[in-house]
């Protein structure tokens, strides 16, 4: 394997089980903890995504870097680090503001109509994980080039 393959398998895995970790078990789990109320998991919430989407926009960077620099074969690669990328892009420009109004509006102590926002955010950790995945897979199956 090469520098660049060894890059994107590493970076795809530790991204894949920061997100694994965190939106899939710490943040569901932490709503559950005694005395944990909204307002309190909110916040919360919003320090520990912060820190995690910063490290992805890292990990995403390092990913580019190292397909545009790697000699891969075929465009499975570079396409599955596309979605993934991508699908990062869309959750930070396009759902996480939402999700910053709604919370911002909560720890203010108003209510309001629940936000979907939070459903499409999901969805598309779903598909940035299957990304991750196939990208992972498509590295380690995929022969050098000399």
């Amino acid at each position: 394997m090469t520098a660049a393959g060894g890059t994107v398998t590493a970076v795809t895995f530790l991204w894949l089980g920061m997100v694994f970790a965190i939106s899939f078990l710490e943040a569901p789990l932490k709503f559950r903890a005694p005395g944990v109320t909204l307002p309190i998991g909110l916040g919360i919430g919003r320090l520990v995504f912060r820190a995690l989407n910063a490290c992805e926009l890292a990990w995403a960077a390092a990913i580019v870097i190292a397909v545009a620099l790697g000699s891969f074969s075929g465009a499975t690669i570079p396409l599955a680090a596309g979605v993934a990328v991508v699908t990062l892009v869309l959750q930070l420009v396009g759902v996480r503001p939402i999700l910053t109004r709604r919370s911002n509006r909560v720890l203010a102590g108003h209510d309001g109509p629940r936000s979907h926002a939070h459903l499409v955010y999901v969805g598309l950790e779903v598909v940035k994980v299957g990304a991750l995945i196939w990208l992972g897979i498509a590295v380690l199956s995929t022969p050098a080039l000399p």
